[in-house]
């Protein structure tokens, strides 16, 4: 039954609150590990592991999600996935060991990935070719509003409440996205998708924790540490081997591959996931070394860190919605490039911060970041979607989702190095605080205690200077990440992705539940 246009906009609506409560949990935590330490006495390990277990299974269930999502119903699967992630966050609140509570963060990183996923695989199903640049753009919108917004409700609570309720904040507005889910969204799936691949579903899985472990061991621990070296490597090795696996099960006669590597034969899907990859990289150092620049240099507190990334936010939201109007305007390959070089401008502008700058500059360069960003984004992301079968719209989507979920921890680690090592690098110790200065090197929180613990005014500026020295260089390698991006795209991107045969641009090419063509069915051939 075709989906009228009214129900597909409720429906997207659905998938914006799903994509909210995910987007809330994946910023509140670090509001609460304080709190969480105390409450249940947990080690600097287990600590590590509150945030790293939900990374690490997030980004292992995508391509899994995706193929559960084609096969057995895309709605099917998100309802799922909403259920178990509000079980899971009221697991969180009540646990009583920090065992308990790594065991809900691994639950609700694999059900944060079937909303992720069945959430932008929607997007193809329900959107035409000329809606859906604007569908993204919202879908981005939403996704991203949970940057300030989980601060901002995560200091609150603990400020005024129990700190479990960080976590249960998320049944409420999870039950609203599972009502509104099941009113508007239409069930489609994939009648002749590939058998379930034991063999695929273990590789993809076990190189992508591998992969992403690694990375976040190297964030941790430095590029020097053997064991995050190990794993990358190892973890690369096991995707190689998944992908080789999925070649021969394509030249196989009869074989049902999980991910079809035709899909890569289309220039547009491919370069589009690359460069979402570098929209990734280029804006994570502005997400991991801001809201400590804001509490640690300037003196505010986690609310005034999230106020203060309102600004980006604002640009995204102004790059993201308008940006289907512009890609009709002036093309993919030239929406994509000028979000790149808006954000390059920007994070080349916020090198110049420091302690003294007014809320206005900070405010101006954060929204120029932001709109590239937003803008690049959600147009890189539409041509990837164009480019998708919609028979295969759930494995293609955790594709372009598990390279934007292993890229963030890509990026905190190469950007957590270079501001350390500039650190270091400016940092002079008098040689009274031998015995201190391993703790005063080891990031602008360790100097912080070390000044305080000495009662040094000068030590304290010391500091604060040096990491944002570190800042500023940062910054200049996130630019050269979004200068990267944007040659990519001028050399490689394609001017405007050919439409898939038979997307007819009504926006109802897909009856939910019809069978579906051939795995190959519907790919852009080589544009």
């Amino acid at each position: 039954m075709p989906i009228s246009a009214r129900h597909r906009w409720w429906a997207l609506g659905a998938l914006s609150l799903s994509m909210l409560a995910v987007g809330l949990d994946g910023t509140v935590l670090n509001v609460a590990l304080p709190a969480l330490a105390e409450s249940l006495d947990a080690s600097g390990s287990e600590l590590q592991w509150f945030s790293s277990s939900y990374l690490v299974f997030l980004a292992a269930a995508m391509l899994p999600a995706g193929l559960v999502g084609d096969r057995y119903g895309r709605r099917k699967t998100l309802v799922c996935a909403l259920l178990l992630f509000g079980a899971a966050s009221v697991a969180c609140a009540w646990a009583q060991t920090p065992w308990q509570f790594i065991t809900a963060r691994c639950l609700l990183g694999v059900a944060g990935a079937g909303i992720i996923v069945m959430a932008l695989s929607a997007l193809t199903v329900l959107f035409s070719e000329d809606e859906r640049p604007k569908a993204v753009g919202i879908w981005s919108a939403a996704n991203f509003l949970a940057l300030p917004l989980g601060p901002l409700a995560g200091g609150w609570l603990l400020t005024h409440f129990w700190w479990g309720w960080v976590f249960l904040i998320n049944v409420p507005v999870t039950l609203i996205g599972l009502g509104a889910v099941l009113a508007f969204v239409p069930e489609t799936l994939d009648r002749e998708s590939p058998r379930m691949d034991p063999l695929g579903m273990v590789l993809s899985v076990g190189g992508l924790v591998a992969v992403t472990y690694g990375l976040i061991r190297a964030g941790e621990f430095g590029w020097g540490e053997g064991v995050a070296w190990a794993l990358m490597i190892g973890g690369l090795l096991v995707l190689f081997a998944f992908y080789r696996h999925q070649v021969r099960l394509t030249a196989r006669s009869g074989g049902h591959p999980m991910l079809d590597p035709r899909l890569f034969r289309a220039r547009a899907y491919t370069w589009g996931v690359i460069l979402i990859g570098f929209v990734a990289l280029a804006n994570i150092g502005v997400l991991f070394l801001m809201p400590q620049f804001f509490q640690a240099v300037q003196g505010t507190d986690a609310l005034g860190s999230g106020l203060r990334l309102l600004p980006m936010i604002g640009g995204l939201v102004l790059g993201a919605v308008p940006a289907g109007r512009i890609v009709q305007l002036l093309g993919t390959k030239v929406a994509i490039a000028a979000g790149f070089a808006v954000m390059a401008a920007g994070l080349l502008l916020g090198a110049k911060t420091d302690a003294s700058s007014p809320l206005w500059f900070v405010g101006v360069w954060m929204a120029m970041s932001g709109f590239g960003m937003g803008l690049a984004m959600a147009s890189a992301t539409s041509a990837v979607l164009s480019q998708v079968p919609e028979e295969r719209s759930g494995v293609g989507a955790a594709v372009l989702q598990a390279v934007n979920k292993v890229g963030a921890p890509f990026g905190a680690a190469v950007l957590g190095s270079v501001a350390l090592t500039a650190y270091q690098s400016h940092l002079t110790l008098p040689t009274a605080l031998d015995a201190s200065a391993d703790e005063a090197r080891s990031g602008i929180f360790g100097g912080i205690a070390v000044a305080e613990r000495v009662d040094s005014a000068s030590l304290l500026s010391l500091v604060r200077d040096s990491f944002t020295h570190g800042l500023h260089i940062a910054l200049v390698v996130s630019a050269g990440f979004a200068l990267v991006g944007l040659a990519l795209t001028l050399l490689f991107m394609p001017g405007s992705p050919g439409r898939r045969p038979g997307a007819d641009g009504s926006g109802t090419q897909n009856a939910p539940t019809e069978p579906a063509g051939a795995p190959a069915k519907g790919l852009a051939e080589g544009v």
